[in-house]
C-alpha cells in the first residue's frame, strides 16, 4: 500500500482555502490499501471521536484509490451452533473526501481517469434574471411523465395491497413461530 501524507501550514496553505492559512491543510492519498478489521475496534473508536471542547476545523482532502477493507463481526455467539456471520468487505474503486472551512465533509467519486470532479457553485436566481430557454422546454416533458404515472396508479395499488396481504402473512407466521418456540423455552427473547 501506498500512503502519502501531506500537512501544509502558514500563508501558503491559503491557496486551498482560507481557513487553511490559520489551521493548516491536511492531505491525504491511500493507494491499494487491504485490511482486516473486527467490528468491535470500529464500535470503541466512539469514546475516542467524542470530547468536551470543539476542535477547531482543518480543510483536508483524503483521496482513497483502490482499497479493500474486510470487516470481521467478533462479538460473543449467542448460539453456539450458529456459523457465525458473514464477514463484509467494502471495495472503493477511486472516492475524494473533501472537508471545508464549515467543517462539512463532502464524498464525490473523481469522473473519467485521473481527473477530478471539480465543485461548480450552483448561482442563484434573482428577480431580474431571466429562466433559461431549456427550463421551459422541460414542463411537456414532466406532464407526459405525469400522465404516465397516472396510469400506473392503478396497478401500484393492486400490487400494494398484495404486498399488504403479505407481510400481514409473514407477521402471523412469526408470531406463530415464536409461540412455538416460547413453549420449549419461556425465556426466549427476540
Amino acid at each position: 500500500p501506498e500512503v502519502c501524507l501531506r500537512l501544509e501550514v502558514g500563508p501558503s496553505a491559503a491557496v486551498h482555502s482560507p481557513l487553511a492559512a490559520q489551521n493548516g491543510f491536511l492531505q491525504l492519498l491511500l493507494h491499494s490499501y487491504t485490511a482486516e478489521l473486527f467490528m468491535s475496534s470500529l464500535t470503541s473508536l466512539g469514546p475516542f471521536l467524542e470530547d468536551e471542547i470543539i476542535p477547531e476545523v482543518i480543510p483536508m482532502e483524503i483521496e482513497v484509490v483502490d482499497a479493500k477493507i474486510t470487516l470481521k463481526d467478533d462479538t460473543p455467539r449467542i448460539y453456539p451452533t450458529s456459523p457465525g456471520p458473514v464477514p463484509l468487505t467494502l471495495a472503493v474503486d477511486h472516492v475524494l473526501v473533501r472537508r471545508g472551512d464549515d467543517g462539512v465533509f463532502y464524498l464525490t467519486a473523481p469522473q473519467g481517469e485521473g481527473s477530478s470532479k471539480q465543485e461548480k457553485p450552483v448561482p442563484v436566481l434573482q428577480e431580474e434574471q431571466k429562466v433559461p430557454a431549456e427550463c421551459v422546454w422541460a414542463a411537456p416533458a414532466a406532464a407526459a411523465a405525469r400522465g404516465l404515472q397516472l396510469k400506473e396508479v392503478p396497478e401500484l395499488q393492486r400490487e400494494l395491497q398484495t404486498l399488504k396481504i403479505a407481510l400481514a402473512e409473514a407477521t402471523m407466521d412469526k408470531a406463530r413461530l415464536l409461540q412455538e418456540v416460547r413453549k420449549y423455552n419461556p425465556l426466549f427473547q427476540l
